[in-house]
Formats: C-alpha cells, structure tokens, sequence
C-alpha cells in the first residue's frame, strides 16, 4: 500500500472515533484520537487494563504539546532540548483530552514523536494520539509488528501498512515527570 493511502485510512479511523495499530519511535502501538473518550475506553478494554492506569499521548511538535498543557515548565523545555532517544514528559496541568487519560492531578504523559508515520499523523488530525503498546495486559510490548498479538490485530479498527517488515528494536521511552515548580522524578530511565 502506498504510504500516503496507508496514513489518510488511518486518519479517517481516527477522525471518525476509531482504533489504530501502529508504529511509533518505540513500539506497535494502539492509537486514537486522545480527545475522544469512547474510544480511549476502546483501547483498554481491548488491552483489559484496568482504566485507573495512565496511557500517554503523542504529538507532532512543541506548539500541540503547549494547547493540551496550561503551562510548560522550563525544565520541561530543557529535557526536550537534551534527549537524543525518546522522552515522555508527565506534566501536570493537562485538559482538553479524555479523562481518562489524566491522572488524578491532571497530570499527562506526552511525548513528541520524531518517527514518521505517527508524527504525521498528529501533525494531520491537528490534535495528540494515544500511545500504549498493542499489547494485552500483562503480556510483552510488541516492538516489532509480528510480535502483535492477532487478538490485537483483530480488534483494532485499522492497521498499519507502514514498517511491517520493520524487524528493527527500538528501546522504550525514558519517562521523566516534571512539576510545575522545576523539580523532576525520573520514572524510567
């Protein structure tokens, strides 16, 4: 499939409330529009994780990460500017996405993609993404497309065509939480 038919089917499964299987600068993961919360409901019943555990976002760029947080604090800034592998940021002061993807202090977890595929596709939907590996609970992250699960594939509405054949590994995200006042608790390194 030609990679442009491959991205404007998943955003119309996006647009339209759906679930994606897709590749991201980690992991397969299972995607949606991060605003709508029948299907971020969708995607943990698939995964049968319980909904009291955070599923982090993605977005294309600085100014999308700054419509989606009141304030970004500079520390924030600076680890962005430093990290030369994948960085989710737990910020807290989140609003304008699902609910559920907020922790109790409205905290969320957002990373700016540098991969191709996803990073289009919050650039064209103009808003975040979900991100959680395609995986059922419990069970091992699928970094690699032919370590999805078929239950997996079976439940998504769309999968990707892009980097199937991708048998490369990449490593998880560091994951960094970041207070308002500048402090920083590193949640994996």
């Amino acid at each position: 499939m030609e990679y442009s038919d491959d991205i404007r089917q998943a955003l119309e499964v996006l647009r339209s409330g759906g679930v994606i299987l897709y590749p991201t600068d980690t992991i397969w993961g299972l995607g949606c529009d991060a605003t709508c919360a029948a299907a971020v409901k969708r995607i943990y019943a698939i995964k049968q994780r319980a909904d009291n555990k955070q599923m982090l976002v993605l977005a294309d760029g600085l100014p999308l990460l700054e419509r989606y947080v009141d304030e970004v604090p500079e520390a924030a800034y600076q680890l962005m500017e430093v990290a030369t592998t994948p960085l989710t940021l737990i910020l807290d002061g989140a609003h304008g996405v699902a609910p559920e993807l907020l922790g109790d202090d409205a905290s969320l977890g957002i990373r700016i993609t540098a991969e191709r595929y996803s990073r289009e596709l919050c650039a064209r939907l103009h808003k975040p993404i979900v991100s959680t590996s395609a995986n059922v609970s419990g069970q091992p992250a699928a970094a690699t497309f032919a370590d999805v699960d078929e239950r997996i594939k079976a439940a998504v509405d769309y999968v990707a065509s892009y980097r199937r054949d991708d048998n490369a590994r990449r490593a998880p995200s560091s994951i960094i939480q970041v207070k308002a006042d500048g402090s920083f608790k590193i949640l994996r390194k």
